[in-house]
């Protein structure tokens, strides 16, 4: 099989690299080990950044978001018995937020490519990417009891963290760069109504507590725990009852437990791999790098990723000419050590770390104070969790 650029992974960032690039007259063919039900209805993220919705809704797959998703307008910061309100539409010239979960985006990706043509192989399994500084790169794999092998201009690996295409790349060639935190989340989902209009992080004594949502009879709740934790520790009630300890305030405010529809560990940890191309072969997001679930920010750099690659595939195609291809780790690195920034800041912020000193405790409160208290302050994080436009 021969196409221009063969892409590993049918994740937001495979799925929307491919859009893209048939919308610019671009061959590309997707190979993804896992089922399409299994990516259809994982739960990931779903906090879209304005870049997002808008590069969603440009470019044709964007209805359904249009009609489901919630808006959201600012968050809330919760600590001392308080809540904060942040103020996007004040602070950024009305950028926004919509919760749309990462499941759904696959869909509407999926959905149009298939539609359009475009070639999905799911359950590919023994998936290699070989010869990638050479000519002619390959893909190899297995799809049912048939051997395949894609030869391509390039490959593009959206195969996520765990993925084939970094680890391929001959051992010295990239700098790897890694942070873990000595804490993790564990989250739930829920068949409930969510209990504010608004995500709420809340920072407590006892740890961080994230309200969020999915729909509007969904939520998705989070409490800081132990790496190791065992989920056998925490039946359903101890979470309702941790969640509403963390959350308390001065003011009226009532949590609304209902059944616990999903439970798991998401550990917490950054991580950079410099650059994101080696010949032929180009990463983008999350094998390429990882972000702390708190700023909210991993889809979102893999669309601002391979809203780059597209944009120098195509003009490669068009034009012959490849500055962009070659611009592109540079371009991305921007914007993926900023959000570094940003996510570490927040989850440095908003977690109790276990050497915490009093002094510690009390220098993070001070923060959060003058987070909220300071038009400067706020208006930085507003502008970092709405995202800057593509570049």
């Amino acid at each position: 099989m021969r196409t221009q650029v063969g892409i590993v992974g049918a994740g937001p960032a495979g799925l929307m690299l491919s859009h893209l690039l048939h919308l610019g007259g671009v061959e590309s063919v997707i190979v993804e080990n896992r089922s399409r039900e299994y990516v259809e209805r994982r739960v990931r993220a779903g906090v879209l950044e304005q870049g997002t919705v808008d590069l969603l809704v440009a470019t044709g797959v964007g209805q359904r978001l249009k009609r489901q998703g919630l808006v959201h307008h600012g968050i809330e910061l919760c600590f001392a018995r308080r809540r904060h309100r942040i103020n996007f539409d004040e602070l950024t010239n009305g950028r926004t937020i919509t919760i749309y979960g990462q499941n759904e985006v696959v869909k509407d990706l999926t959905d149009s490519r298939l539609a359009s043509g475009g070639q999905i192989f799911f359950e590919a399994s023994n998936v290699r990417v070989w010869d990638f500084d050479g000519p002619r790169p390959r893909i190899t794999f297995v799809q049912g009891d048939k051997e395949h092998e894609i030869v391509c201009d390039f490959i593009a690996g959206c195969d996520g963290f765990h993925g084939v295409c970094r680890k391929s790349i001959p051992q010295g060639a990239l700098t790897i760069y890694e942070q873990t935190y000595p804490f993790a989340w564990l989250g739930i989902l829920a068949r409930t109504p969510p209990s504010a209009n608004e995500i709420i992080y809340c920072h407590h004594e006892r740890g961080f507590a994230l309200h969020s949502m999915r729909s509007p009879e969904l939520s998705r709740l989070y409490l800081q725990c132990a790496p190791d934790e065992d989920l056998a520790n925490w039946p359903d009630e101890r979470i309702w009852e941790e969640l509403k300890a963390r959350s308390q305030t001065d003011e009226t405010w009532e949590l609304r437990p209902g059944p616990i529809l999903q439970k798991g560990i998401t550990e917490m940890r950054s991580f950079v791999a410099e650059p994101m191309r080696y010949g032929s072969l180009f990463l983008a997001g999350d094998a390429a790098h990882i972000v702390p679930a708190t700023g909210a920010k991993g889809l979102n750099l893999a669309m601002a990723d391979v809203a780059v690659l597209a944009r120098a595939f195509n003009e490669y195609y068009r034009t012959g000419r490849h500055d962009l291809l070659d611009r592109y780790s540079e371009v991305c690195l921007r914007r993926v050590w900023k959000v570094q920034r940003f996510s570490w800041w927040m989850t440095s912020m908003l977690h109790r770390f276990d050497s915490d000193t009093a002094f510690d405790r009390r220098r993070r409160l001070a923060e959060l104070e003058y987070v909220v208290s300071s038009r400067a302050a706020s208006q930085a994080l507003a502008e970092n969790y709405v995202g800057f436009p593509f570049e």
